[in-house]
């Protein structure tokens, strides 16, 4: 038996064994996997065999780090059941645990290649440290600094002193060419020629004199600047052997028992940058260590442990589903061979749905769009309320649109006039927006403002996250309705319009740290996500009159 096959606690003849393997990028854990995270919970919770600041003690000082851990349900050959553990990243400062499948290339092996280069480019560093920090060099660098100061005042000093005795010439030349008589004149411009070519000669006596100096002093330390040139030459050429050397052998087995590395997934056949930590996640570990001992995958799970980051949200013990930047291209080559469920995301959400129009006038249409329904085309799936509105009116475009996952009002322009003098009045911000929500907990504020920049998480999209240095502003004010069972019916007034705004102010612990019901991507996946956009007010193109809309939510 496999070492690091886990059996389970608990009798699991009542659990319906899935016969297809769950999609990992979009999906539901089965109860069997559920039941094989809870025993890992469990063992997290009261396991002494090692120590990571996970974030729940607060007098451990130490950095708290959360991290995703994932289960795979596997089957024996000889039928038996159990599933195996993984970590992403390392736990605990170390790559192996006596519970968990070990990496797929254990970077961190004392004996291996990767340590003894990184000790090599550590004694780079270190002597490249050691040169910058020379007293000596230190100190001919700075009187190279000054001394180029120096020469910089006093060439400009006599630059400008050239200027003003150009100006004294020529203000002489006017007044004199008054007085004096031509063979006067003459004499005087001469001496003028004389006193310029003898200034210019000596300021440029002046400049070759300080380049001289400063050609000097920097040749006393071009030694040491060509020798830090060339050791981070080397350097960086070593690094990036080491970083090739380390993506071949990054090898993954895939459910064909055929072998693929990092290199060959990701450079040679999607001509993508290889990530960071590519390959370290738990979903990858799992499968590789399942496939090399003859394990049949049949369910997998991951969830969160620990502290959230500061950018993203992530809840503790929650499932979230396996990250696509990194895990995508690798688990599309290790999944081959594996019956696995369709990727949801391939299905028409809007099928079988129909748009509601609540008011439509020569100008505009004001239509009721329901839950999981595309606002506009997407990647895979063309039907979506554009769509469908341009085989009404083929001129007819959305002034804007609404997650797939929020049903509600949204507004049509039916001519290119009123679709400019629409847009310009959400730029403009003159549009009025409230938005119905039911969230998963209890918001202690009566009102307030949600002030939070988003952008793109690039592992992970379509999902944002909070970044102060890269996001755009995101603003969102709130009245709280009431409270019913433990949740919260809150209105949200948008100020500004990004991408899942409503869903990650709602959800992030530095907005109300409470998510929508039924938010798949930032709370919990449900029937439906519990967002509705419910009025909506704006000055008609036409009549120039203030306009309102409004739709009770169907929640």
């Amino acid at each position: 038996m496999p070492d690091k096959f886990i059996a389970f606690q608990h009798a699991i003849e009542s659990y319906e064994i899935p016969e297809i393997f769950n999609y990992p990028f979009y999906y539901e854990p089965s109860p069997i996997a559920k039941l094989a995270a809870i025993q890992l919970q469990d063992y997290l919770t009261h396991q002494q065999d090692w120590k990571h600041n996970f974030g729940f003690d607060p007098d451990d000082e130490s950095l708290a780090i959360g991290k995703m851990f994932g289960v795979l349900v596997v089957k024996k050959p000889n039928g038996e059941i159990g599933f195996l553990a993984a970590f992403s990243g390392k736990l605990a400062d170390s790559n192996h645990h006596q519970y968990f499948v070990p990496p797929v290339f254990d970077m961190l092996a004392e004996d291996g290649f990767f340590k003894q280069e990184e000790a090599v480019l550590n004694a780079l560093n270190t002597k490249i440290e050691e040169i910058e920090l020379d007293k000596d060099f230190l100190d001919a660098l700075d009187k190279l600094k000054q001394l180029k100061m120096q020469a910089n005042d006093e060439i400009f000093a006599g630059r400008d002193q050239v200027k003003q005795a150009q100006k004294r010439r020529k203000t002489l030349r006017t007044e004199a060419s008054k007085i004096l008589s031509s063979e006067e004149y003459e004499t005087l411009m001469e001496g003028q020629r004389e006193e310029s070519l003898r200034m210019q000669y000596f300021q440029k006596v002046l400049e070759k004199e300080w380049l001289d100096k400063i050609t000097l002093k920097e040749k006393e330390i071009e030694p040491g600047q060509e020798l830090i040139a060339r050791l981070k030459s080397e350097r960086k050429e070593r690094s990036q052997q080491l970083q090739d050397q380390l993506f071949d052998q990054y090898k993954f087995l895939n459910a064909n028992q055929k072998w693929k590395s990092l290199k060959q997934i990701f450079k040679e056949e999607l001509n993508l940058p290889i990530p960071a930590a590519a390959g370290e996640c738990a979903a990858p570990k799992l499968l590789h260590y399942a496939f090399k001992h003859s394990l049949q995958p049949i369910a997998l799970a991951e969830f969160w442990w620990g502290r959230p980051p500061k950018s993203e949200v992530r809840r503790h013990g929650e499932f979230y589903p396996a990250c696509r930047s990194k895990c995508e291209p690798i688990l599309g080559h290790m999944l081959q061979g594996l019956q696995v469920e369709e990727n949801p995301m391939l299905k028409n959400p809007a099928e079988g749905k129909q748009l509601e129009i609540i008011y439509e006038d020569d100008a505009l249409m004001v239509i009721n769009k329901p839950a999981e329904f595309l606002s506009v085309p997407g990647k895979h799936i063309s039907d979506s309320v554009q769509k469908r509105i341009t085989a009404l009116h083929p001129g007819a475009v959305l002034v804007h649109r609404l997650d797939q996952s929020t049903s509600g009002i949204i507004l049509v322009a039916k001519t290119k006039v009123a679709h400019t003098q629409l847009q310009a009045q959400f730029i403009k911000r003159t549009v009025t927006k409230r938005y119905i929500a039911l969230l998963n907990g209890i918001v202690s504020f009566k009102e307030g403002l949600i002030d939070l920049p988003l952008r793109v998480d690039l592992d992970n999209r379509p999902r944002q996250m909070v970044c102060y240095q890269y996001g755009k502003p995101a603003k969102t004010k709130f009245e709280v309705i009431k409270i019913i069972n433990g949740q919260t019916r809150i209105s949200f007034f948008p100020i500004t319009g990004r991408t899942h705004q409503l869903r990650v102010h709602a959800a992030h612990p530095s907005g109300l740290g409470t998510p929508i019901v039924g938010d798949d991507l930032y709370g919990q996946k449900s029937n439906r996500l519990h967002l509705h956009a419910a009025y909506l007010e704006f000055t008609h193109p036409n009549s120039k009159e203030r306009v309102s809309f409004q739709v009770e939510s169907p929640f």
